[in-house]
């Protein structure tokens, strides 16, 4: 069994009076359904469950009247053996964007407030994308109760979900921690084994079925074949709720991934994607890959300067998968073999900064680069202790030229320090802070709630 974050959330959802009905989204296959059910089995009584896409019929349970009375009656008989206790129920209602009256009557169970509900749905099902399409932008459609459900995004695994699903125990990850943040060095014998747990990550990513094959077999053809398998179930998405004139389009967008990542200068060009191809054709279909999860831009900032999303440059970016998993398997089989081995040449950069990207956007951040004509480029940009922060990502080692021109130039700039991540141990040359790159998981702004103080209203004179 895959533990995940998650979880805590669930059981401090669970402890809060007065709760709101709590959906969780999120990309396909990321095992939404799998740790809801063994969540609601541990901690309820009673458990009642239905799936939408299996089990169509229980939408009727909905139909007509949505107070709470009404479904549990129609439930009541749709599911024999069930059984509604007041604060003792746990109902489940899985793959909800297939019955928007069902998300519609959250609001009622929320009201009644006897029974926990946890829905689950794909993230464009949740949000309401690809139901109604305005100008090349997907609507949320009315059905959602808005603010009368809690709603949370569950990712595929994270790096550090990955080292509990190989036995590494919350010592060894207090330790990597530490070193992190004291700037300590890391044991020789940690470093090893996080580094080559690193490159299994890459080639495996943390999409639990996924995961759970590497964890069986350790092998890498049967591996591959569940990333392509997944692949192609997020490709059925793309007909099943794009819009008929987006669905090639989007196909095209997500097929361009890995040859957008390939070119020297990595910025998104529609004409890679198909030549002639123009930004009026596809921009849609980039919306419905980040909204399905799929991918996530990187956008390039006018300064290296906070706040990062108000100095970005809307259509200038770069394009990752959110799940470094699903790049590779978009690539040639071999690859993986490759990364183990140290073998690949050029495209090593790609894949390394796509994983910068994978464990950026799973601790929920949004991501910026910094790039000028001057051929100056910065991998990422972060928010880091309150400050804007430049990170470059080295597949092995080697001289950050813009990173340095960056830091001598603060007049310019306006930036204190930088972090260098690549096959390195933990270390500091004057402002950059060198990291191995098994600690880019790490790298988050820890923002604490800021108190305003009270006004002293004695200084005011009449």
């Amino acid at each position: 069994m895959l533990k995940r974050k998650i979880e805590t959330y669930l059981c401090d959802w669970k402890s809060t009076d007065c709760k709101k009905p709590l959906v969780i989204k999120g990309v396909r296959q990321c095992g939404k359904t799998y740790i809801v059910k063994k969540f609601a089995h541990e901690n309820y009584e009673n458990v009642v469950y239905m799936n939408f896409i299996l089990e169509p019929d229980k939408k009727a349970a909905f139909s007509g009247s949505l107070d709470v009375e009404t479904i549990i009656l129609n439930l009541s008989a749709l599911i024999p053996g069930s059984r509604f206790v007041e604060g003792k129920t746990c109902i489940i209602l899985d793959e909800i964007q297939e019955c928007k009256e069902a998300r519609t009557a959250l609001k009622s169970f929320k009201i009644d407030g006897r029974f926990d509900v946890i829905a689950t749905g794909s993230l464009l099902g949740v949000e309401g994308y690809g139901r109604r399409k305005v100008k090349d932008k997907y609507e949320r459609e009315d059905s959602v109760p808005v603010g009368y459900e809690t709603i949370v995004e569950m990712y595929p695994l994270d790096f550090e979900e990955f080292l509990w699903a190989n036995g590494i125990g919350a010592n060894v990850i207090d330790t990597v921690k530490s070193c992190y943040e004291n700037e300590r060095v890391v044991a020789d014998g940690v470093h090893k084994v996080m580094m080559d747990l690193l490159y299994r990550y890459i080639i495996v990513g943390g999409l639990p079925e996924v995961v759970n094959c590497f964890l069986a077999t350790k092998n890498v053809e049967l591996i591959y074949e569940k990333q392509r398998a997944l692949i192609e179930e997020y490709k059925e998405d793309m007909v099943k709720y794009a819009d008929d004139s987006d669905k090639p389009h989007i196909r095209e967008c997500f097929e361009s991934i890995p040859r957008q990542l390939a070119k020297e200068n990595k910025k998104f060009q529609y004409s890679v994607v198909k030549k002639s191809g123009r930004a009026s054709h596809y921009s849609g279909s980039l919306q419905w890959l980040e909204d399905a999860g799929i991918a996530k831009r990187c956008y390039n900032t006018t300064i290296t300067e906070l706040p990062l999303s108000g100095n970005s440059i809307m259509d200038c970016f770069k394009v990752y998968t959110t799940d470094i998993g699903l790049l590779m398997g978009m690539l040639d089989y071999g690859t993986q073999s490759d990364i183990l081995a140290g073998n690949l040449r050029g495209y090593k950069g790609a894949i390394f900064e796509n994983l910068m990207a994978d464990f950026l956007c799973k601790s929920g951040q949004s991501l910026y680069y910094f790039q000028k004509d001057s051929g100056l480029e910065i991998d990422f940009l972060v928010r880091l202790k309150g400050e804007c922060v430049v990170v470059e990502v080295k597949a092995k080692s080697g001289k950050a030229k813009s990173m340095s021109t960056v830091l001598k130039n603060k007049g310019v700039y306006h930036v204190e320090n930088g972090i260098k991540l690549g096959q390195y141990n933990v270390g500091r040359e004057g402002n950059v802070l060198t990291l191995p790159l098994y600690m880019g998981f790490l790298i988050k702004d820890k923002v604490s709630d800021p108190i305003i103080p009270d006004i002293d209203f004695s200084q005011l004179t009449s």
